[in-house]
């Protein structure tokens, strides 16, 4: 039996390799019978219930409940130099079988003899247990579940990452993890078998002969696998310059890749999934002895025995291949390592049938190569000339893996890509997570070889050297992606499908994805065949001499000739002109440009009508505009990713209008908090509350209307913020309480919120501390993010705003900003269903942004079930930006989006200007209700039937996008609210700190000392926050002096014990506490130590719990006892 209390991340990886064994699976104890188990993992079954049928297959099989465990949920063992080399070989041993199931998890087991539980590698779960004197053990997801007497508790513990705690009830003992791991390495000779089987590309003999690069064709080959300009000049290029990599801003404003009238990449048309909210994302670069890129590849065997066999695979530090490296494999002959190369190429001339006959032959080919015994299936589409062009790499891939699965014989043969097609990081994550074993990028080698010899890289780099620098800069690059879904190995992400498809239709996805979401049908193989014949085209015309240049690409940045962008020159300068000269006609023109895409589709919403079925109203009935422009924000853009002048100049201009601006997550001088002399007032009403916690003290908290929680970002989601160290002078750095000139990047996750209900601690954190600010959740639109959405309801959050992928002004991997995330329409109406769906709606606000830039835009989206929008982008624009996209360099001419002092000069924007576009937008709203016979806001919001589609009848690859899903509207009784009605209930009422804030009258008014004592129980949350913001609201940061009020405590303390501590107070507790002790810790002292009466020693057991003084500023904290995991991070 086991209980499971987290997440599977990588769950569809894990199924569809457990179906793919099952041809070779065979145990004595099942003998014929086995097949009567399949499929092994039941269909449609929960992450918890797929995983209990993992655990009860090892088990039955033989092997111990905590053997199985070890081998599911492996500890973090490639990274880790101290582990010993019996144990790190029993994990290499087992990674060799099958791939970790991966996820925040907490999971307790039992056999009837042995009871347990385990902790993932990366201990993102709680576990804390008491062992009494009369041996009973209490184990439980925190402290002080069952009360027992102080003097009978001998032991208190945690579960620790990837460590076991185990009780054998026939023995009467608790066995520790090391016995356990102890056990399981001496249980054969592991070490023996791994140094006689296991092999790696350094035993293979060196080839006889490598490709040679070939410079007389590379043009033609790069145009016919799509490279553009920018590709070499923003990708490749700073890939081999930096080994990392390249950064961008200000979002995409391009067409998807289903509404471009350019050929685009299969790779174009999926986006990567992300975590947010019900598991956390990873931290790559401080956590990163949890992840690895090894992987085996050769036949996998029977994982219901233990032979030496088992482990005859070949070891690859990471999945990308040199061209001498793959050259190795393809002649390798050792054992059963034997390697044949599989064409995908298809005739040009021969279309959709070509392409379709294609990958019917190869998958034909590799179905008969596993058949005859070949282990290594090679995929390359080298040899593309006049006649051929290549097979989409992952289309290839695609129809091989998932025969071979069908055929349950995947896992007896590694599927490598040979291709020149992949040159960017999404390239290769989706290869991955598509089953590829490894990756040969011959052609982006080849183009770095041809780059070096010309003398394009910096410094006279070799090309040895450019290409070292470009795997690194893509293996780093995919353990940010990994990451960013919550997963640590690329054994658990290889085949695991964490994408989404946009804009291919379900007969594509049904025969070659199958499983993964695709909400809005599109293209099929016919125009994936087109798309590449344009490519092939291009490529082998009649060349000239003067005919010598790639396509410009103009992904990034606008370019004449380039992909379309909705921020061009041409609506740059109307909307300037516009709003300084505040001519609303010019604004008219403007939004035209922008609304009309009938010619250049870039928006979903551009697939979409305004029905005119209502009876219009008189414009004079309609909600006048100075109310409309109450439900506008501007986007989170911090102090330091742009400047001082911006950054008040938004304040101003959104405090005059009555919205609302926001910090970001860069803090906030509190020089703003007061009025200016004129009335102006530069306080952002939002203050964001961000994973690194820049900024984030009481005295921060109060002085907001709104507190918004930055789950994740348009611009990439699943990562933290950025801010180059070049752009960190003395000011900023004092704001986020750092060090000037060091580069500042948040952790992907809120380390306090790894689960929903972390979420609605810190809400309750946040609610507590400043009970007059409302409470926003800010999520990123993906699949599934209507539930996240539920949850968040849930948990008490007073607004949920749902941004789409197309970003701000944040520095941003350019693979992040361009394939991370969906657009709003998706993911709002997702959420609007959902909230209907489950009678939610009512309690909660909706909000969008995302590049919205019209009265059409804002129309649309309160239709789709948004009340209030956001807008970023466009205000930065009516303040003078001119879209260099600069904004991570510190070079913004404009002075808008830079920290140097002589650009900052430049600035030229007013308040005004932002006015003006808001009172635009909303005059613009203003006749469209008119027209559709709305007169207030509220009264549109959720009417998704006034909307249809707006068929793009004669584009070539918009005409098969279906929108029903979008326009979806669910049958609902008249009861069921569309918009907010009824505020959320946070409990306040039942706080403590109203006695501890009753208690300080004395010491509140009158600054005079005060003293007390309360018995606490781990029921009590959050204490001590709603004093300490009592205490900010009167003496701001510089609180009371030094124990002023002095409090007491006896007990276990619940979560976030001493929140946000103010100066002035001092808390005691004698006893134990739980999660977040001193989170964001402001100037406050807290005391804990274990009750006088203990038997145990304090510096060998447990006393507070996970991620104490998280974001902490100030203050000081002294604990006697063991900490949890991640103390004391930022």
């Amino acid at each position: 039996y086991v209980a499971h209390n987290g997440e599977i991340n990588t769950l569809k990886g894990n199924v569809a390799w457990m179906h793919a064994r099952q041809s070779i699976l065979a145990s004595e104890r099942f003998g014929d019978d086995i097949k009567k188990l399949f499929p092994i993992i039941e269909p449609a079954g929960s992450d918890s219930a797929s995983f209990d049928n993992a655990v009860e297959l090892l088990f039955q099989a033989g092997r111990s409940i905590p053997h199985v465990m070890a081998m599911l949920i492996p500890e973090a063992w490639a990274g880790n130099p101290h582990m010993k080399p019996e144990k790190r070989a029993f994990y290499e041993y087992h990674c060799s079988l099958m791939e970790p199931w991966d996820g925040p998890a907490a999971i307790a087991f039992t056999d009837g003899r042995v009871i347990g539980a385990t902790l993932d590698r990366n201990g993102l779960r709680p576990g804390r247990y008491v062992v009494t004197d009369d041996d009973l053990v209490v184990m439980a997801s925190e402290a002080g579940v069952l009360s027992v007497p102080p003097e009978k508790i001998k032991r208190k513990g945690r579960l620790q990452p990837g460590k076991m705690f185990l009780v054998d009830t026939v023995e009467g003992r608790i066995i520790a993890d090391k016995e356990i791991k102890a056990r399981l390495a001496a249980r054969q000779p592991y070490s023996e078998w791994l140094n006689e089987n296991q092999i790696t590309l350094d035993h293979l003999p060196e080839p006889v002969r490598v490709h040679p690069s070939d410079h007389s064709t590379i043009l033609s080959r790069q145009r016919a696998f799509g490279y553009t300009d920018e590709d070499l000049k923003m990708i490749i290029e700073p890939m081999a310059a930096k080994g990392e990599e390249p950064v961008g801003s200000m979002g995409t404003d391009t067409p998807l890749a289903c509404l471009s009238d350019k050929p685009q990449p299969l790779f174009n048309y999926f986006k990567q999934l992300f975590a947010q909210v019900t598991n956390p994302p990873i931290d790559p670069i401080r956590e990163e002895m949890v992840m690895s890129l090894i992987s085996y590849i050769g036949t996998e065997r029977n994982i219901l025995d233990e032979t030496p066999e088992n482990c005859h695979t070949l070891k690859l530090p990471h999945p990308i291949l040199t061209n001498r490296d793959l050259e190795k494999l393809r002649r390798v002959s050792r054992g059963d390592l034997l390697a044949i190369t599989l064409p995908a190429l298809f005739r040009a001339a021969d279309g959709e049938a070509g392409l379709r006959s294609a990958l019917d032959e190869i998958s034909r080919r590799a179905s008969l190569a596993v058949k005859s015994g070949y282990t290594l299936l090679i995929l390359s589409d080298r040899g593309v000339d006049k006649d051929y062009a290549p097979i989409p790499s992952l289309l290839a891939l695609a129809a091989v893996h998932n025969l071979l699965v069908r055929e349950e014989t995947r896992t007896q043969v590694a599927l490598i890509i040979e291709s020149g097609e992949p040159r960017e990081v999404m390239h290769f994550a989706l290869l991955i997570g598509y089953g590829a074993s490894a990756i040969n990028p011959y052609l982006a080698i080849e183009t770095l070889e041809d780059l070096a010899g010309r003398g394009y890289l910096p410094g006279g780099m070799t090309p040895d050297i450019a290409v070292k620098h470009f795997i690194k800069a893509i293996n780093k690059g995919l353990l940010k992606t990994f990451s960013k879904m919550g997963i640590s190995t690329l054994q658990s992400y290889r085949g695991a499908q964490v994408f989404e498809a946009i804009g291919l239709n379900s007969d594509l996805v049904d025969a070659y994805f199958a499983g993964t979401a695709s909400r809005i049908g599109g293209v099929g193989l016919d125009v994936l065949a087109r798309e590449a014949q344009l490519k092939h085209e291009f490529a082998f015309r009649t060349v000239t001499d003067a005919d010598t240049e790639l396509a410009v690409g103009g992904s990034y940045n606008f370019r004449v000739n380039g992909d379309y962008h909705l921020l061009n020159p041409d609506t740059i300068s109307k909307l300037q002109h516009s709003v300084r000269e505040q001519n609303f006609k010019s604004f008219e023109e403007y939004a035209e440009l922008i609304d009309n895409q009938s010619r250049n589709l870039a928006t979903l919403r551009s697939l979409m009508k305004i029905k005119k079925g209502r009876k219009p109203v008189p414009v004079e009935q309609v909600e006048p505009a100075k109310e409309i422009v109450k439900r506008f924000t501007t986007g989170a853009m911090s102090f330091g990713s742009i400047s001082k002048e911006a950054h008040e100049t938004l304040a101003i201009a959104m405090n005059r209008i009555g919205g609302k601006s926001n910090t970001g997550e860069g803090g906030e001088d509190e020089e703003r908090y007061n009025k200016d002399a004129n009335g102006d007032w530069r306080r952002s009403a939002i203050k964001q509350v961000a994973s690194a916690r820049f900024g984030v003290t009481a005295n921060y908290l109060v002085n907001a209307e709104e507190l918004q929680i930055k789950m994740a970002q348009g611009a990439k989601p699943g990562e933290g913020g950025q801010l180059p160290g070049h752009k960190v002078d003395d000011v900023i750095a004092r704001l986020r309480h750092s060090i000037p000139g060091v580069g500042l990047i948040s952790p992907p996750p809120h380390h306090d919120i790894y689960s929903i209900e972390d979420l609605a601690q810190l809400i309750y954190d946040l609610k507590n501390t400043n009970p007059q600010a409302r409470i926003s959740v800010k999520l990123v639109s993906e699949i599934g993010v209507g539930t996240v959405a539920a949850g968040v309801a849930k948990a008490h959050a007073d607004v949920v705003l749902i941004s789409g992928d197309s970003g701000g002004t944040g520095a941003s991997p350019l693979s992040s900003i361009k394939h991370a995330g969906i657009p709003w329409e998706l993911g709002l109406a997702e959420t609007q269903q959902v909230l209907l769906m489950n009678d939610l709606r009512s309690r909660i606000r909706v909000q969008t942004d995302g590049k919205l830039q019209t009265g059409r835009d804002v129309v649309i989206a309160a239709l789709l079930g948004a009340e209030e929008f956001g807008f970023a982008t466009a205000p930065l624009v009516a303040m003078g930006c001119i879209m260099l996209r600069k904004c991570h360099l510190n070079t913004c001419s404009v002075g808008i989006a830079t920290q140097d002092p002589a650009l900052r000069k430049k600035f030229t924007g007013q308040p005004e200007h932002v006015i003006n576009f808001f009172f635009f937008v909303a005059e613009q709203v203003r006749q469209y209700m008119a027209e559709l016979g709305f007169r207030k806001v509220n009264e549109m919001v959720g009417r998704v039937d006034m909307l249809d589609v707006q068929p793009a009848v004669d584009h070539w690859k918009a005409c098969d996008v279906d929108l029903s899903a979008i326009l979806y509207n669910p049958p609902l009784p008249g009861r069921v609210a569309r918009h907010c009605v009824q505020a959320q209930d946070h409990g306040l009422e039942k706080a403590l700190d109203h006695e501890l804030i009753a208690g300080a009258k004395d010491a509140l008014e009158n600054r005079a000392p005060v003293e007390m004592s309360f018995p606490i129980r781990n029921v009590h949350r959050t204490v001590g926050a709603m004093l300490s913001g009592e205490i900010a609201r009167r003496y701001g940061s510089e609180g009371l002096p030094d124990d002023t009020i002095r409090i007491k405590f006896e007990g276990s303390a619940g979560q976030s014990f001493g929140a946000f501590l103010a100066k002035g107070v001092t808390m005691t507790l004698e006893g134990d506490a739980n999660d977040y002790v001193g989170k964001g810790l402001s100037g406050g002292r807290i005391i804990v130590h274990a009750p006088g009466n203990s038997q145990f020693a304090a510096e060998e057991n447990i006393l507070i719990g996970n991620v104490v003084l998280y974001g902490a500023t100030s203050g000081e904290a002294f604990f006697s006892g063991v900490a949890g995991e991640r103390f004391a991070v930022r």
